[in-house]
């Protein structure tokens, strides 16, 4: 499956003149920018930037700075906006290279610290002191946010050169954002629809979820309806689809497919580089 994506990725690059940045050696984290003055969130409310693909930027009301997923150079993201130069926190969900994206340059940049697998984090060859290895389970503070790492179904492998196998990156995860004064997010990273989001439901009471809707590799739109349902968010982001021709699923079809299940969530498909209020 990974050879297929690979495949794919490496035309749709080249169509769209984008050409992946490759990962550098690890390097000690440098200090943190200032953030050139701007604000936590607008007039205290948690905001985020989608970058295309499954790539968030979450910036909350009490200063956390959040990427999840930062593939920022992926065919969809804004050519225009300069990339973060603080972040407090990066969530991977898993060792796709589409997920991973620019998250060892990101660390070295900001030193903020990456939160993913055991394994994955292991993988990435991060100073100690960055590296937040974890598992479904695992709940962590950063600053006004705090994130819960949750399951996914899926596959997760990391490969740092394509002339050699990729290695096993831990399982798969998604995560939970709780946001003081604020939404509770949950990012699903790559997933097919399942029985536990009831329980992510129950446990967390998420406001909005980010959903991949692509289909092919992930739920489409369908299944993501059923998601929206299980989790019973008022908003659902999507996310993970028209990267590739492969991504085939749409907005418009998953709001055709919440009305079909009667599903109430609003859907909310955000333009990237544009920082949206949540």
């Amino acid at each position: 499956m990974r050879n297929e994506l690979m495949a794919v990725a490496v035309g749709a690059l080249v169509a769209f003149t984008g050409v992946a940045r490759a990962q550098g050696a690890p390097a000690a984290p440098a200090a943190k920018k200032a953030d050139a003055g701007k604000p936590a969130a607008t007039q205290g409310k948690t905001e985020a930037t989608w970058w295309g693909h499954a790539a968030f930027v979450v910036r909350t009301p009490g200063g956390a700075v959040i990427a999840i997923d930062p593939w920022l150079s992926n065919p969809k993201a804004p050519k225009d906006v300069p990339q973060p130069e603080a972040l407090d926190a990066i969530l991977v969900t898993h060792g796709h290279f589409d997920h991973v994206g620019e998250t060892k340059e990101l660390a070295q940049k900001t030193g903020a610290k990456v939160f993913g697998s055991f394994e994955l984090v292991n993988l990435l060859g991060l100073p100690e002191a960055q590296g937040v290895g974890a598992n479904p389970g695992g709940t962590f503070k950063v600053k006004d946010a705090t994130i819960h790492l949750v399951e996914a179904v899926h596959s997760s492998s990391y490969q740092t050169d394509p002339k050699q196998a990729p290695q096993y990156a831990g399982a798969p995860m998604g995560y939970v954002v709780e946001i003081e004064k604020g939404p509770t997010l949950y990012h699903a990273g790559d997933t097919g629809a399942f029985d536990s989001m009831s329980l992510i439901a129950t446990q967390f009471k998420p406001t909005v979820a980010m959903l991949p809707i692509g289909g092919h590799f992930t739920m489409g739109p369908a299944e993501a309806a059923q998601a929206a349902r299980m989790l019973k968010v008022q908003t659902v982001v999507p996310m993970h689809y028209g990267t590739f021709p492969l991504l085939q699923g749409t907005p418009e079809e998953l709001r055709g497919a919440l009305k079909k299940v009667r599903g109430s969530a609003k859907v909310v498909d955000l333009v990237p580089g544009k920082a949206t209020a949540l």
